[in-house]
């Protein structure tokens, strides 16, 4: 079995590539059982667990373990941190073991610029990212494939995990900056992303703008919670699966407070890639794309990986 370490993963996982090969998965024919969530709590610290399996039905089959402790922050540790196997999907032969930090975040960014490119208007080019972790990190580049992203305004609970990754973003030749409060970021963006792990509202719909785009990637789960549940009286929402309906806490918050029901969500990603729904329908618009994650992404981008090895 063949070892790819995070170098060569993120090397080979460009979202000049990347993201068209995720718009060509939404469109395959890939089987994606139910992911299994479990619960850990060691010293006093809870974590969960996430194993998602998926297989493309002609070639691979590939399996992905998540661990999130969203207290690594106190450790100096991310919160994230995940394996990938890849395997013959004929045989089930063991191919690579690929870097699943890699392969995860930037999926994930991936996925979003994947939407944004649908949902987000034609000429956006401000992005204000929330977080600072791997996938905030990657968002700027990966929605630069959808969109003319020029300014990027960051926001994150530690200042000085914002300055850093503004630093790095300035260094690529964005005009990065550090905002002190999310209401202050919301006011400048065409885009919105949030990538964290909070358990609080950060976005308020109040602070809404007519023709943003706000994209939700932390919260997959019911106690996580980015936005508060006005966001979704004001904008016409889009997730990536159905799945999202059933364990996302921003949705699920919205569904109790009436501020959204299930049969308002305008379309999955899958219908946006199959041309099934439109996505933005004019300018004036408030689009809210809402994410889970899903193991085609995974398996995409470890196909990306162990194919591109194989050529180098």
């Amino acid at each position: 079995m063949q070892l790819i370490d995070a170098d060569v993963s993120n090397a080979l996982l460009g979202f000049d590539k990347l993201v068209p090969a995720l718009r060509q998965a939404f469109q395959a024919d890939i089987t994606v059982p139910l992911r299994h969530t479990h619960t850990i709590e060691c010293d006093g610290r809870k974590g969960i667990t996430l194993i998602m399996p998926a297989w493309d039905n002609k070639k691979y089959f590939g399996l992905k373990t998540v661990n999130i402790f969203s207290a690594n922050h106190e450790l100096d540790l991310p919160g994230l941190h995940s394996t990938y196997l890849l395997y013959d999907g004929c045989t089930g032969k063991p191919l690579a073991h690929v870097d699943g930090d890699a392969v995860t975040s930037r999926r994930t960014a991936a996925a979003s610029a994947l939407a944004g490119g649908y949902l987000a208007k034609k000429d956006a080019s401000r992005l204000f990212v929330l977080g600072t972790g791997r996938v905030a990190s990657f968002l700027p580049d990966a929605y630069s494939v959808v969109r003319p992203i020029k300014d990027v305004f960051i926001w994150n609970r530690r200042p000085e995990g914002a300055e850093r990754l503004a630093e790095e973003l300035r260094e690529k030749g964005y005009n990065a900056h550090v905002v002190s409060t999310v209401e202050e970021g919301v006011a400048q963006a065409d885009i919105i992303s949030c990538a964290t792990l909070s358990e609080a509202p950060l976005v308020h719909g109040d602070w809404l703008k007519p023709g943003q785009h706000l994209d939700l990637i932390g919260s997959f789960a019911r106690h996580m919670i980015e936005t508060d549940a006005q966001c979704f009286a004001r904008g016409s929402v889009f997730v990536d699966t159905d799945e999202a309906a059933k364990k996302a806490g921003d949705l699920l918050q919205a569904f109790e407070a009436g501020t959204l029901k299930p049969e308002d969500i305008k379309a999955t990603l899958f219908d946006l890639c199959r041309g099934q729904h439109a996505g933005r329908t004019n300018d004036d618009d408030i689009t809210v794309f809402k994410s889970v994650g899903n193991a085609l992404e995974d398996l995409t981008a470890a196909i990306l990986v162990y194919e591109g090895s194989q050529k180098a």
